[in-house]
């Protein structure tokens, strides 16, 4: 949201500068981001004065120049050589002096003003055309204004340049009742009292409307036929002039970023930015003599003030006339009805609707505007009648408009004041310091809270319906300490805390050591959305991931966030196409993050870890190959990952049935699955608009937290007995892996046998069809003694048979 410091001087004297308001702001709550300096012409015309040439000669050193004395105002007058042929005595003229900057009309490059010497002459300044000062695109000869002009006025002022800062404000959904100038210039108020930089019976100025109840009905009436229509108000105005909005409207509104339209537009734009109260106006050829509110309209095409057509929903609340609807109501004008440069008389509308219905159709329709932004979130329903007055006041004196009949304002329930009693010393409590009870007052007071009742420790209050955020102590309690100033809380001297011994796992440990593990491995953490694209599940469904297992959400943003994820791998994808694209084409990145599925009419919610590389393994050098990752790339850094959180040992490994993988494998440990790596198909990265191959390692975190607690670290000393290496080499079938030649192993030998390493696998010419040949290395040790070769020949002898046996292999 965009606010003008200047535009918040019109209601308070701020006796600070932009950037010291700023700084108050984000401290009670209203958090500027960034504050802009505007200037309708850039540079402001700084140094630059309206002047008077006193005299005029020819240059005695150039056919073409003249030397010009020209009154600025000041003690003596200037001497300026101009090459303009239309310069003569007497005229006033826009003079720049030196130090001034220019910004040209026709050049990106600004002119800094100097004292020069043109072919021997000094000149000091120089009298400008109107494109050297970025007022127009002339440059036929020097500016000459009207003798009224004053002499020494600083251009700025003869222009009535426009410079403003604007601040950026981060508002939060709770503070509705500072999206507007007056609702902030309110709230800063309330803080300078505070804190005696503005005297404490300084007021808000706010401006003087007229009352418009007439003596003669109405010529358009109007009926309300749904609750969601709180409070309805308008007045029927004619003789309207549609034109050109003045300057000083114009100017405000384009300070905060609005687009003139016309005069009755910008009339409405600039009440609700400074009222808060969001108003529209009706064509009255198109209203005719009836306005109906009403829901029902279901399916029937509507043509919005953006020319595009959409289906009306049976719960869209509209604004209609006799036979068809006009307005979605809160939310968008239809094209039909709207202000025409052909109007000259229209039903001025302003009204109070339910947030819940014009939040509901906003998010529908998908379209956000300045009003629906505020009627969703709860406007003021006490300032229906003021915006409009305000509204109707501006119109008469711009527009020329007559007020036609009487007010009509319904507002049949009318919202109360919300009234409950707080407790000073709990307000206190909650607030880390002891307040004063004429402290707490006064700051109720500055934020217009009135105290009805006043106990000793209790006060009673009437918060104004445009605080719809604050409705119990614990608010009020903010409230309070938000002016005061969180920075004025002090640190207490001693904390006070409860220690919860936790015999279980520390979860954020494990994943702390697994997460620097793998930064010191050159990964990088991403995080990406939980919610993400239906697509993915749609087009890459699996056995783990299907569109029917999506949880959907019910109001979303948009389509790329309408469901939440069921696997972390497409929002790593997104970083690897992001990086990608910026030509980064060493990947490696690690995750941790919550997949979510629907199932069985449950919900599910699983913890899990998935790391990716791609493209090159290292930069390129002189002393080293430009290798791409692979599959053994990634296995090495789970393998190592695991050892680490003491599961590699007696992991099981088998195939993956993964189908987002072109190959890979799984890994299971006491029969659950704990990471299963492999590399994308090509159908993936195609989609996905990745060229190198991607490896991905998907952990359920679930399960290694589960058994990472069941895992003891054992130290012992080291072995001072020698290790024993024996080789075999076997002829197998090639459907069989090497995880099965060590299940077959380890079953005869677990107490002897340390290591098991696969040195060699040979394919090809000499060996029978559908056969491999595997070169094993078997470690042995006792750690006992030294081992005996009678001993080692007999434990490979039942090794050997173990694998021929179980798995039909023979020794070559």
């Amino acid at each position: 949201m965009k606010i003008s410091y200047n535009w918040l001087n019109e209601f308070i004297n701020i006796p600070l500068t932009p950037e010291e308001t700023g700084d108050i702001l984000t401290d009670i709550g209203l958090e500027v981001e960034k504050i802009e300096t505007i200037e309708s012409i850039k540079g402001g015309l700084q140094n630059v004065l309206i002047g008077q040439v006193k005299s005029v000669f020819k240059h005695p050193d150039a056919d073409r120049l003249k030397v010009t004395t020209v009154d600025v105002g000041k003690e003596e007058l200037f001497t300026i050589v101009c090459g303009a042929s239309n310069v003569a005595e007497g005229q006033k003229v826009i003079v720049a002096l030196p130090g001034s900057i220019l910004y040209p009309s026709n050049s990106d490059k600004p002119i800094e003003i100097k004292l020069s010497k043109i072919r021997g002459v000094e000149s000091q300044g120089m009298i400008c055309a109107e494109d050297e000062i970025g007022i127009g695109s002339s440059h036929e000869g020097i500016m000459v204004l009207e003798d009224t002009a004053k002499i020494g006025l600083p251009a700025a002022a003869y222009f009535e340049i426009l410079t403003d800062s604007v601040f950026e404000i981060g508002l939060t959904p709770n503070r509705t009742d500072a999206m507007s100038h007056y609702g902030v210039a309110r709230d800063l108020l309330a803080a300078l009292k505070f804190k005696g930089l503005l005297p404490a019976d300084a007021k808000l100025c706010r401006h003087r409307v007229n009352d418009l109840n007439g003596n003669e009905k109405s010529p358009v009436t109007v009926s309300v036929e749904h609750e969601d229509c709180i409070r309805y108000s308008g007045i029927v105005l004619s003789n309207i002039s549609i034109g050109e909005s003045p300057k000083w409207i114009k100017d405000k509104l384009k300070a905060i970023g609005l687009k003139s339209i016309n005069n009755v537009v910008d009339i409405t734009n600039y009440v609700l930015h400074e009222t808060g109260q969001p108003l529209h106006a009706f064509d009255l050829s198109v209203v005719k003599d009836k306005i109906v509110v009403k829901k029902g309209m279901n399916d029937i095409p509507f043509i919005a003030l953006d020319d595009v057509s959409r289906n009306l929903h049976q719960d869209d609340l509209m604004i209609c006339n006799a036979q068809e609807a006009m307005c979605i109501a809160g939310v968008f004008g239809g094209k039909n009805s709207g202000v025409s440069n052909t109007t000259t008389s229209i039903f001025l509308e302003s009204a109070y609707f339910h947030p819940v219905s014009v939040r509901k159709t906003a998010k529908r329709i998908g379209l956000s505007t300045d009003a629906s932004y505020r009627f969703e979130r709860g406007i003021d329903p006490n300032n229906v009648l003021f915006g409009l007055k305000r509204a109707v006041s501006l119109l008469e004196e711009i527009a020329g408009a007559k007020i036609e009949g009487s007010l009509i304002d319904y507002y049949p329930h009318p919202i109360q004041p919300k009234e409950f009693s707080i407790n000073i010393s709990r307000i206190s409590l909650l607030c880390g310091i002891q307040f004063e009870k004429t402290e707490i007052l006064q700051i109720l007071e500055n934020l217009e809270i009135e105290a009805t009742e006043v106990n000793q420790d209790v006060v009673n209050v009437k918060v104004p319906a445009y605080r719809v955020d604050v409705t119990r102590e614990a608010d009020i309690a903010e409230e309070i300490l938000r002016i005061y100033g969180f920075n004025n809380v002090p640190i207490p001297e001693k904390l006070n805390t409860s220690i919860i011994i936790n015999k279980g796992i520390d979860k954020e440990k494990i994943q702390n050591h697994v997460a620097d593990f793998l930064t010191a491995n050159g990964f990088f953490e991403g995080m990406s959305n939980s919610l993400t694209k239906s697509s993915y599940h749609q087009h890459f469904s699996t056995k783990t991931i299907k569109e029917e297992f999506n949880v959907n959400i019910i109001n979303p943003l948009s389509n790329d966030l309408s469901v939440l994820r069921q696997s972390l791998l497409f929002g790593i994808l997104e970083a690897i196409h992001r990086n990608q694209n910026y030509g980064n084409d060493r990947i490696k990145l690690y995750e941790f993050g919550n997949i979510y599925h629907h199932f069985n009419g449950k919900y599910q919610e699983e913890m899990r870890l998935t790391l990716a590389i791609s493209g090159k393994k290292g930069d390129e050098s002189w002393n080293s190959t430009n290798d791409f990752v692979n599959f053994y790339t990634l296995k090495g850094v789970v393998e190592s990952l695991l050892l680490k959180l003491g599961l590699q040992n007696n992991c099981l490994t088998s195939a993956s049935n993964n189908d987002l993988f072109a190959d890979g494998m799984s890994y299971s440990f006491n029969k659950k699955n704990i990471v299963t790596i492999g590399w994308l198909t090509k159908k993936i990265r195609q989609q996905m608009d990745i060229k190198n191959e991607v490896f991905i390692a998907d952990f359920n975190w679930v399960n290694i937290l589960e058994l990472t607690s069941l895992s003891k670290v054992r130290f012992k000393e080291l072995n001072k007995f020698p290790a024993v290496q024996r080789d075999l080499s076997l002829l197998i079938d090639k459907e069989i892996t090497f995880d099965e030649v060590c299940i077959a192993a380890r079953k005869v030998e677990k107490k002897l046998l340390q290591n098991i390493q696969l040195f060699d696998v040979y394919e090809g010419n000499n060996l029978p069809d559908g056969k491999k040949s595997y070169a094993v290395r078997f470690t042995l040790m006792d750690e006992t003694k030294t081992l005996q070769d009678k001993e080692i020949e007999s434990v490979m002898k039942l090794i050997q048979d173990s694998i021929c046996n179980t798995l039909s292999a023979q020794l070559r």
